[in-house]
């Protein structure tokens, strides 16, 4: 009887540490659910269906549509790697892409406001429309 009891104790604190999760950690998994798009502490991240050249040209596209102005771009490791900078008003934003697969692309998305804020709804919208420019 007394092991029935301690289950049930160890079962209730499971279920309120769970409960007691940071809403950044929720906010991601509610995010990844339907696409594949995972909130990080700076913005969101996600692999994409491209090579890194592709999803590179996608996300030019994208941030001319939102009329970012894009002052840097690089390129490592014969292509695997690159990276787009740019700014839309008072924001600086990144976008990594690193080769996961032949035709697969990790790619991260920041929205920096200053050296603390970060604006992860606008990062998250750019790597959903860098994902959806792809689908069609």
């Amino acid at each position: 009887m007394k092991a029935f009891w301690m289950r049930r104790a160890r079962l209730a604190l499971l279920l309120g540490l769970a409960g007691a999760l940071p809403g950044c950690l929720a906010a991601a998994a509610a995010a990844g659910a339907g696409t594949g798009i995972y909130l990080t502490s700076r913005g969101a991240e996600s692999v994409v269906n491209g090579t890194v050249s592709d999803v590179a040209g996608r996300a030019r596209s994208v941030l001319m549509s939102e009329n970012v102005t894009i002052n840097a771009n690089s390129t490592e490791n014969s292509g695997d790697k690159q990276e787009l900078k740019g700014t839309k008003g008072d924001l600086d934003i990144t976008i990594t892409m690193n080769r996961e697969g032949p035709s697969t692309t990790k790619t991260e998305v920041t929205a920096r406001k200053n050296a603390v804020e970060w604006d992860k709804d606008y990062a998250q919208t750019l790597l959903n429309k860098i994902v959806k420019s792809g689908a069609s």
